[in-house]
């Protein structure tokens, strides 16, 4: 009986093994069309573009070995420096506004009203508008001469109004208020609303049978249990502000060829990497942007993950809670 059993257990142990290794295999394949659209259309590209970063690389001749020369270049040229201060000043107050509008319309759409469907999706309505029917709209309500928010500000006595995309000065705050339009009922109000919906309401039950107001109750239950969603819309929100382009190239490609008119006021990063890549043709200059730009931005992000410690709660007890 023994050494019968003996190879009847192996057997079954060989069929388990076929059958794990076909579940592996299968799984495998399935995986397969995205392993291989990663590894053709981002990391092959990725790959390319370091390479081209060390070389003297104008699309029309072979690329020619540079070495460190584009990076050198970087940091001696006026206008990746005009490009750096435009992306941190729009990211700087774009950001913190929108964190805020968007935090404000995931409150008012958790109140239980009538119609709350209905205004759920007009305010997301704005974030799915193509970029290019928004920009033609925004455009005309920015006119200078007959646009509707100059209109508006004379009715109050602020005449003339401000030049808007024609002034260096305007050109900035006009495109911060577009993308505040176009976010503020978007993905970042989504991610907090689902996070609002998350907070256990025996917590602010307890909370209000100790006399807690409502205020006490936002700032030391909804506000921690809300961080870790936060956290994540501020990372994102970064990362995309960084990343300023279609909207300032639709917008003022007609102040200045190439893009980031009138006189460089909204030359963004990727607007200024563009017009070198493709507009001057210098495709290895314009890598070497790229790479700093991956880097700062992965030097960012860890500095938010390391600070995430002191402010996002990722679990509270309600006992530790004052007011």
């Amino acid at each position: 009986m023994t050494s019968g059993a003996a190879p009847s257990a192996r057997r079954r142990g060989r069929i388990r093994l076929s059958m794990a290794q076909g579940e592996a295999i299968e799984g495998y394949l399935y995986i397969l069309p995205w392993v291989l659209g990663f590894a053709i259309f981002t990391l092959g590209p990725m790959l390319a573009s370091f390479y081209l970063s060390f070389t003297n690389y104008s699309m029309l001749t072979p690329p020619k070995f540079f070495g460190l020369e584009n990076y050198k270049r970087i940091f001696t040229e006026r206008l990746f420096w005009k490009s750096v201060w435009n992306t941190v000043y729009y990211a700087s107050i774009f950001v913190p506004l929108n964190m805020l509008a968007s935090l404000c319309c995931a409150l008012l759409l958790n109140q239980k009203v009538r119609g709350r469907a209905f205004f759920r999706a007009v305010y997301f309505l704005p974030s799915i508008t193509p970029v290019v029917a928004s920009v033609i709209l925004w455009i005309w309500i920015f006119h200078p001469d007959v646009g509707l928010m100059n209109y508006l500000l004379g009715l109050v006595g602020i005449k003339p109004g401000p030049g808007w995309f024609a002034s260096t000065k305007w050109s900035k705050p006009a495109l911060i208020i577009i993308s505040l339009w176009g976010s503020a009922g978007g993905g970042n109000m989504l991610i907090l609303l689902a996070g609002l919906q998350g907070v256990p309401r025996e917590l602010h039950e307890s909370a209000e049978i100790d006399g807690a107001n409502s205020w006490q109750r936002f700032w030391s239950i909804t506000l921690p249990l809300l961080s870790p969603a936060m956290f994540f819309s501020l990372v994102l929100g970064i990362i995309g502000a960084l990343q300023m382009f279609a909207l300032a190239y639709l917008a003022t490609t007609g102040y200045q060829v190439p893009a980031g008119g009138p006189a460089s006021s909204t030359l963004f990063y990727m607007v200024n990497l563009y017009n070198y890549a493709f507009d001057y043709w210098e495709m290895g200059y314009g890598s070497a942007l790229a790479w700093v730009f991956f880097l700062a931005v992965l030097i960012l992000t860890y500095i938010q993950l390391r600070l995430a410690k002191s402010w996002v709660y990722y679990e509270a007890a309600a006992g530790e809670m004052k007011w």
